[in-house]
């Protein structure tokens, strides 16, 4: 898997949530804030308006695309003006979103109406990769005709499984969310070049060279990597290519190899059976208890214990 794909796989849990809601004037919903859940707007008709704590309103229109990836709390309203007047939605709660949403049914003909596709995915916080602890609050991606194609794809997508389920939309639904996640961050990364950072995983993922030697880490993270071998990856030699990961990363090549190994361990442990020497060895280390004091030194408890959860600890 690539880096990107590789980000998404390791820090999503349980089901991501999604819901077609249509507003008619005035409203206003507040979304609460949630550590753990990542969220997200897009507007599929009418203007709204996204208020945040401390800041001025962003205007949004249709097709644009909002996303909060550090669970940050928020509102959206049809005015600027406009104050909630029920409880916040919490991201938490799958029935919440339908039970404020507004049904266009009864409303006056030529009515403004606005139509937002909201959802949020869960989060491992001792999971989150550093891309994204490396987003910005907030990702405002406006509409543009011709830009982000496969984003807009997978919006429209999205918007007619939840208008007209069917079928297999159970599985059509998840499916589309995890796609629309990877779209909207690769538009992030792949943002015009006066828009980007010099440093960061954003500059990281368009450096070739830095790229050639993460992918060959989550490549093959079992493999003995060292700084000379990961250099040869990035077709550099070994001390321009620590300088230059260390400085675009703010961490040395082996620091972030052996996050990612753990990370990848916890994963394991959690989301399959597999005996300790075998997952072990999957992430590099050829000594059960190596793996088990590496692994308690980055998760502060033994393999066995973290797999078992707090409730059999």
């Amino acid at each position: 898997m690539d880096v990107l794909s590789d980000v998404i796989t390791v820090m999503r849990t349980g089901r991501p949530r999604s819901a077609r809601v249509a507003w008619h004037a005035p409203w206003a919903q507040q979304f609460a804030a949630v550590p753990g859940a990542a969220g997200f707007h897009v507007i599929l008709q009418g203007p709204c308006w996204l208020v945040l704590p401390g800041a001025d309103p962003v205007p949004l229109g249709a097709g644009d695309v909002v996303f909060r990836p550090h669970g940050d709390g928020h509102t959206l309203a049809g005015s600027p003006s406009t104050r909630p007047t029920t409880p916040a939605c919490d991201p938490n709660d799958p029935q919440l979103l339908q039970r404020y949403a507004t049904d266009t049914v009864g409303v006056p003909t030529g009515a403004p109406v606005t139509v937002t596709l909201c959802g949020a995915y869960e989060v491992d916080p001792a999971r989150v990769h550093p891309l994204v602890r490396d987003l910005p609050e907030l990702i405002h991606l406006p509409a543009h005709l011709g830009r982000h194609p496969s984003l807009r794809a997978t919006v429209d997508l999205l918007a007619a499984e939840l208008e007209r389920p069917g079928l297999g939309t159970d599985a059509i639904v998840p499916a589309l969310l995890d796609t629309l996640l990877l779209h909207i961050l690769r538009a992030w990364l792949e943002r015009p070049p006066a828009l980007a950072t010099t440093t960061g995983w954003a500059a990281a993922l368009n450096d070739p060279a830095t790229t050639a030697a993460l992918q060959a880490m989550h490549r093959d993270p079992a493999r003995p990597w060292t700084v000379a071998a990961l250099a040869a990856e990035a077709g550099l030699s070994r001390a321009p290519f620590a300088r230059r990961f260390t400085t675009l990363l703010g961490q040395p090549p082996l620091t972030y190899l052996t996050w990612w190994r753990m990370t990848t361990a916890a994963r394991l442990l959690q989301e399959s059976d597999a005996p300790l020497g075998v997952i072990a060895a999957k992430v590099g280390y050829s000594s059960e208890f190596a793996f088990a004091a590496a692994f308690k030194r980055r998760h502060g408890t033994a393999p066995g214990r973290y797999r078992r959860g707090p409730a059999d600890g």
